[in-house]
């Protein structure tokens, strides 16, 4: 915890540096001015998980089995407003993040343990967005970019909103896609083998890309990530919503999204073990198409209490379904101060091409060990808690705190703990 508390610590000297030196805003709501920055976000999070059925060991118990993660993750988000003379709010939003992990079940790709259990994510983002409060219109602009070892990934989306004439309901679609490459970084059983010369202790390599390396005595192999072919993944998705007021205290909204996914589905370095005992990697379907449905209720309890009820239904054409339900209640303390308790309750069936270790027959045509895929159900439980004084915190710039917490259980005897810090700045 101490590098995240150095980390947001750092961010907060810079941030407030910089809105040091800005003049005062401009208050009048409609004049016309260029792009100013307005608002400055920093969110760092820990998560830790502990769970004994990995993927990269096809799903079986035991050292090989153990599937541990630690993560922090650090983002700054950049927000800047301006006005154009059609009373039109232009937000342009620069956000940054940066992840790094330790994963047990990474060290497995190799037979022997012996491969990197650590990680890292780089994942910047810009989105543009345009909203006229006379007409009630607005449309968005966005585009996302994440890289790591074996995962790259470029996304854009377009979005439009409609705000209904009496400016209590709101329409809106958004529209994204993603075109990503996987690294095909295979379990080290099924990388072509290391082939020893007798005669001078030579070893020679032959690489994923089919080129063969002779390593001397003492020597070390210079292949690296280069060598090691792609397969696309494309993902495109259409999102509606309307959101209602109905009242001053109830407000709703339903969410519907049709996803549609094609190419490499699965991962390369996630091990299979039939029932004869033979291992193999991870085959599923080149397409999927998913259907979840929301439907949210925010109902105002007094001036002090808000009730924030979420429910959703999912399908694909895999054979997963699942149901989420959950229930968040935000109490205000004071005028600036409150804390936010929360449940949610999650439960999925199986895809059709999941068994458990060694259930699997050779004769399958699609097949997986992760429980990822498989039937469990999961309890989340937490709380947040939530400062904004109008005077700000320390600084009248710093003028947002929100801390939370959530621990996390599945029937798969998966468990895992998060804490998330999100500090803002006007």
């Amino acid at each position: 915890m101490r590098r995240v508390c150095l980390t947001v610590t750092g961010m907060c000297l810079i941030v407030l540096h910089a809105f040091s030196q800005t003049t005062p805003k401009d208050t009048g709501v409609y004049t016309p001015r260029a792009l100013k920055l307005d608002e400055v976000e920093i969110v760092s999070s820990y998560y830790s998980q502990t769970a004994d059925k990995s993927a990269v060991s096809g799903g079986q118990t035991g050292p090989m089995g153990d599937a541990n993660v630690t993560d922090l993750s650090n983002g700054v988000e950049l927000k800047f407003v301006g006005w154009d003379k059609h009373q039109g709010k232009n937000t342009l939003t620069a956000g940054l993040g940066y992840d790094a992990h330790t994963a047990a079940s990474q060290a497995w790709v190799s037979k022997t343990g012996a491969s990197k259990k650590s990680g890292n994510r780089i994942y910047p983002s810009l989105n543009w967005a345009h909203e006229n409060a006379l007409k009630g219109t607005g449309y968005e602009l966005g585009s996302y970019y994440s890289t790591e070892y074996n995962y790259r990934s470029i996304g854009f989306d377009a979005g439009i909103s409609q705000k209904t004439r009496d400016k209590n309901g709101e329409f809106s679609a958004k529209f994204t896609t993603y075109f990503d490459e996987v690294k095909l970084i295979y379990p080290s059983e099924f990388v072509k083998g290391l082939i020893t010369n007798n005669t001078d202790s030579t070893i020679y390599i032959t690489g994923y890309n089919g080129r063969s390396e002779a390593i001397p005595p003492g020597g070390t192999s210079k292949r690296d990530k280069k060598d090691v072919p792609s397969s696309p993944r494309d993902s495109y998705s259409a999102s509606f919503s309307y959101s209602q007021v109905f009242n001053p205290r109830l407000q709703g909204s339903v969410e519907l999204d049709l996803v549609e996914q094609t190419g490499y589905l699965g991962l390369p370095f996630h091990r299979v073990y039939f029932s004869n005992g033979q291992d193999t990697i991870e085959k599923l379907p080149s397409q999927r198409f998913k259907l979840p449905i929301g439907f949210r209720l925010n109902y105002f309890l007094g001036d002090n209490v808000i009730l924030k009820a979420y429910y959703r239904f999912y399908i694909d054409d895999w054979g997963l379904r699942s149901h989420t339900a959950s229930l968040e209640v935000p109490i205000k303390i004071t005028p600036f101060f409150s804390v936010s308790p929360f449940y949610r309750y999650y439960v999925q069936t199986a895809v059709n091409y999941f068994a458990p270790f060694e259930k699997h027959l050779s004769t399958d045509t699609y097949y997986t060990s992760n429980y990822a895929l498989a039937a469990f159900s999961a309890n989340l439980f937490g709380a947040g808690i939530r400062l904004a004084p109008p005077k700000g915190i320390l600084d009248k710039h710093f003028n947002t705190l929100e801390l939370r917490y959530g621990h996390y259980t599945e029937t798969t005897d998966l468990v895992s703990n998060v804490i998330s810090l999100d500090l803002k700045f006007r």
